[in-house]
């Protein structure tokens, strides 16, 4: 974790080192900067959420990682993008946040572009196709269960009567 040295002034005039260090951040910052991962790569990243009734629970949210901004530096940021129920969703984590809990890299694969914002228009081709394919499939299962007029040809069983 980030620690620092705090010089102390005394009543008395003499200055004095205090050799204990002093937590100054809730996050191990050099652990955060040693995490290798890059856009395209799938993260898993557990954050604290808060309940109603101020008891807190991790969460996990897991997906692609679009971009990464900002480096490593203080202010840097990622944006990760999953598709829950059909609809995209996006969240954007600050690196060093202390709502963080953990971060888990579960898939590593390479992408050509350093920010991956294509594939929001490419994952909403690929479920409208999906959409064209269902309708015409549920068209095509109306027309085959549509129920037939009585009398039409159809041969009907007496059913409990031997």
């Amino acid at each position: 974790m980030g620690t620092f040295s705090l010089i102390v002034k005394f009543s008395n005039g003499m200055a004095g080192n205090i050799v204990s260090k002093i937590k100054f951040s809730p996050v191990d910052i050099e652990e955060r900067k040693a995490l290798v991962f890059n856009s395209g790569d799938t993260v898993k990243v557990w954050s604290k959420v808060l309940d109603e009734k101020g008891k807190s629970r991790l969460q996990a949210f897991e997906g692609i990682v679009l971009a990464r901004k900002h480096g490593r530096e203080n202010g840097a940021t990622f944006t990760v993008r999953r598709v829950a129920s059909g609809v995209g969703v996006e969240r954007i984590f600050p690196l060093y946040s202390p709502m963080i809990d953990k971060i888990e890299i579960t898939k590593k694969s390479r992408a050509r572009r350093s920010k991956l914002y294509y594939v929001r228009e490419k994952a909403v081709k690929d479920v409208r196709r999906k959409l064209r394919s269902n309708v015409s499939m549920a068209d095509a299962e109306d027309a085959v269960e549509a129920p037939t007029p009585e009398g039409a040809g159809v041969p009907t069983e007496n059913v409990g009567k031997e």
